[in-house]
């Protein structure tokens, strides 16, 4: 059904446009808005409750809102973009973005009409304000880093976006080598007395404890071994984590990191280039046939077999990144972790789907496993990531 432009009737030609420019202001104030959001969207707008907008807002509302934050923010931009009123306030949620998107023009420009021609507004800036020679403001960037921090992998729809959060996890790996390794400095300068030896030596001296004997230790280094499920149902997720990996790798003195999909793929070799993009061109080479199903006990009973003596010593973590959806026998899976579980220290599944609204690890082979995992955290995003630091210190 075609649409007149009419005051009655906010729709023609650009729906599309507009409906474009309404999406990147919502995920520019926070909203987790993808391609099938954006497309149910357009289905609204071409259906005859789109006619007004008091009939528009309630549906596009329920769609765009998943959190309490997002429903309080809607009306105020729903109005500043659709209707034109409130438009300072609405700039002032967002993460202060100096240009207008397409759509969402300034006061400075007067007021247009619902549904009215967009047309780019010139935004004069003065010497105290806080932009870069980049038009984006220290506010905008740090913004948009959080977000990108707590929003879903799979809700990352523009490759801008993408690449951010792979530049980011490259860079969060390397800041927690950093600060671990500042950390097990701290507890060599506190050793404990070796009260036995200092008592030895102050014989010497008539019993005084001039010379003061510490317990010497070599501590080994704490070993990470990563191991990525790039199998079909981790699509959305394997390649954030690949760009983490390549920072481990980079960055910890002892690691090893390997992918599985049918059969396991050692690609520590391939992630050691200090090219990122060199690094995942020699990865994808190695890794041919991902994307397809997952057989995770068989590719651990390899791992088991062939890399587990060399790569695994007292003082390792083996983090297992998969969604615990695998395809052989599951008591297999559970037979294999239980070995793999008698020769490190601990055993970390982060799983994607923990942080989906009412997960439950209902997959047989999830189950089998969990017995044998020291850690079950969730992998869906930056934040959690970054929540591993405390856990790996502790080892």
């Amino acid at each position: 059904m075609s649409l007149a432009l009419t005051s009655e009737n906010p729709l023609g030609a650009g729906a599309r446009t507009k409906l474009n420019g309404f999406a990147q202001i919502l995920r520019d104030n926070g909203f987790i808005v993808g391609l099938a959001e954006t497309r149910d969207a357009l289905t609204i707008l071409t259906g005859g409750d789109a006619a007004r907008p008091s009939r528009l807002r309630p549906s596009l509302k329920t769609l765009f809102c998943s959190r309490q934050s997002d429903w309080e923010k809607f009306d105020e931009l729903f109005d500043a973009y659709w209707l034109q009123r409130g438009m300072k306030s609405a700039t002032r949620i967002s993460g202060a973005p100096q240009k207008s998107p397409a759509g969402l023009q300034t006061q400075a420009a007067g007021r247009r009409g619902f549904g009215e021609s967009d047309q780019a507004d010139h935004v004069e800036r003065g010497e105290g304000s806080d932009v870069s020679e980049t038009g984006q403001s220290k506010r905008e960037g740090a913004s948009r880093t959080e977000l990108l921090s707590k929003t879903d992998f799979r809700h990352l729809a523009q490759p801008e976006d993408l690449a951010a959060a792979h530049d980011l996890a490259e860079r969060l790996a390397k800041s927690m080598r950093a600060r671990l390794t500042r950390r097990m400095h701290a507890r060599r300068s506190g050793q404990r007395l070796d009260l036995r030896r200092t008592i030895h030596k102050s014989i010497a001296h008539g019993g005084m404890p001039l010379e003061l004997i510490r317990r010497k230790r070599k501590d080994k280094p704490l070993r990470l071994v990563v191991l990525l499920d790039a199998s079909g149902s981790m699509n959305l997720y394997s390649a954030v984590f690949l760009r983490f990996m390549h920072g481990v790798l980079d960055s910890f003195r002892e690691a090893e990191a390997f992918v599985f999909h049918t059969r396991l793929i050692h690609i520590s070799p391939a992630l050691k280039e200090r090219d990122p993009q060199r690094a995942m061109e020699r990865m994808s080479l190695l890794a041919q046939g991902t994307g397809g199903g997952t057989r995770i006990g068989e590719s651990l009973a390899t791992f088991n077999r062939w890399h587990a003596k060399r790569c695994i010593h007292s003082r390792t973590c083996v983090m297992i990144v998969s969604d615990g959806f695998d395809t052989g026998p599951a008591e297999d899976l559970g037979v294999e972790m239980q070995a793999l579980r008698r020769r490190c220290r601990r055993i970390a599944w982060l799983n994607p789907m923990i942080g989906w609204q009412g997960y439950a690890p209902e997959a047989a082979g999830m189950k089998a496993a969990l017995p044998h995992i020291d850690l079950f955290a969730p992998a869906h995003n930056l934040e959690s990531l970054q929540a591993l630091e405390p856990y790996l210190a502790r080892i």
